[in-house]
């Protein structure tokens, strides 16, 4: 822990750095390559809604000793349909409850399915429920229009708080983060239930959670930026990134820890059904929603951003400076005969905050300047310690070795 601290602390002060925003092209290229598969899923298998969503007759029970070919058989033969059954075993060993979904059956007809599996499978008791599509399509209505007033209220949120460059980018990632769940649904073939709805709807307030604390640190960082030439956009905004990026990790792992213990415990051991298809969407999401807030959401804001007038002019300024500091580099190599860090180090012993222009570098003032002992004022004439010295300034020569123009005497 005190190693990931110290990388923390190195990652906010900029001594160690992640180009996060120079690789957007590679984010971007590996986030299209997921969405590819995700569509491809979603319209080739699509998405196995549950019965609450297109209706239909639901049988419970518990067979801990039957198979999924017996269960579909007694259903089948008994009158339950050949094509819309869909048999789902819950849980494993003695704990092993059985769900099948048929279409919509007459009560007759119920009551001779559960007869039969009460009879050939050895189950004492059958629990037959009947949904109808209404009660799915009103869900599907309301959490649609619950996704539309949430999409509305961030956009606005987004645009005051921050800009609206800021709430264009965090709804790039928000659809990013919704596209990639719901694929992963439709590859992993779980049933779409009210509860991956509300699931859902919870993984939307979380992506945008992770992105503002983002897009608040970038705020802090290019704050007066266009009145200095230290760095463009792209670099302030990836210097947020490293700040924030273990903050991130943290707040995530955190957080994933107690959906994994629901998704892979309680659904593969306890028999969670309910459970199962909530702790998927939120341990997807969570997981998309860290990644998109990190390689999409600031990538695609410092794009944008980058592509105003005044930071166009901006990382011109920071390329000329950059420039001519490796400009004074060279001249300092050159001059003194170092290279490499040694020729750095001369370059960088100038005052702080003072930028290095090319050619004020000068071997003849390293030379005459000398350090002059603490307390004893500088000889008259003596160059300061960045002055330039004249061409008409020479060493002086010992007195006795003085010489005076021959035919003038001295004045008295």
């Amino acid at each position: 822990m005190s190693r990931l601290g110290s990388v923390g602390g190195k990652l906010y002060r900029g001594e160690v750095s992640v180009e996060f925003v120079a690789r957007r092209r590679l984010w971007y290229a590996i986030s299209g390559l997921i969405l590819v598969i995700a569509v491809v899923a979603l319209f080739g298998r699509g998405l196995n809604f549950s019965v609450d969503f297109k209706g239909g007759s639901l049988f419970r029970f518990s067979a801990p000793h039957a198979s999924i070919a017996q269960v579909r058989n007694v259903v089948t033969s008994s009158g339950g349909g050949s094509q819309n059954v869909i048999v789902q075993q819950v849980g494993s060993g003695s704990r092993a409850t059985w769900l099948v979904q048929t279409g919509k059956l007459p009560y007759t007809q119920s009551a001779k399915v559960a007869a039969a599996i009460t009879r050939d499978l050895g189950v004492k008791q059958v629990s037959p429920t009947f949904v109808g599509p209404t009660w799915g399509s009103q869900i599907s209505q309301k959490a649609l229009q619950a996704l539309i007033a949430f999409l509305v209220v961030i956009v606005i949120y987004l645009s005051i708080a921050f800009e609206w460059k800021m709430a264009v980018a965090a709804l790039i990632a928000l659809a990013h983060d919704i596209v990639i769940t719901i694929g992963v649904y439709a590859l992993a073939g779980f049933d779409v239930s009210p509860a991956t709805v509300i699931g859902l709807l919870t993984i939307l307030g979380y992506s945008l959670y992770d992105t503002v604390v983002v897009f608040d640190k970038v705020r802090e960082n290019t704050a007066g930026l266009l009145g200095s030439s230290r760095s463009t956009y792209s670099q302030a905004a990836n210097l947020a990134l490293n700040q924030t990026l273990v903050r991130s990790i943290n707040t995530s792992l955190i957080a994933l820890l107690p959906v994994a213990g629901i998704l892979f415990v309680g659904a593969g051991l306890l028999g969670a059904g309910e459970l199962k298809d909530l702790a998927l969407v939120l341990f997807v999401g969570m997981l998309s929603g860290t990644y998109s807030s990190i390689f999409i959401a600031t990538p695609v804001l410092a794009q944008l951003k980058e592509r105003e007038p005044q930071f166009k002019a901006l990382a011109k300024r920071v390329a000329l400076r950059e420039s001519g500091g490796r400009a004074a580099k060279r001249a300092a190599a050159k001059a003194t005969g170092k290279t490499g860090a040694a020729a750095a180090a001369a370059v960088d012993d100038g005052p702080a905050g003072e930028d290095v222009v090319e050619g004020s570098y000068d071997s003849a003032a390293a030379a005459s300047s000398e350090k002059v002992p603490a307390g004893q004022a500088a000889p008259r004439g003596t160059p300061g310690p960045g002055a330039r010295p004249s061409p008409r300034q020479q060493p002086r020569r010992p007195g006795s070795a003085k010489r005076r123009p021959s035919g003038k005497k001295k004045r008295r």
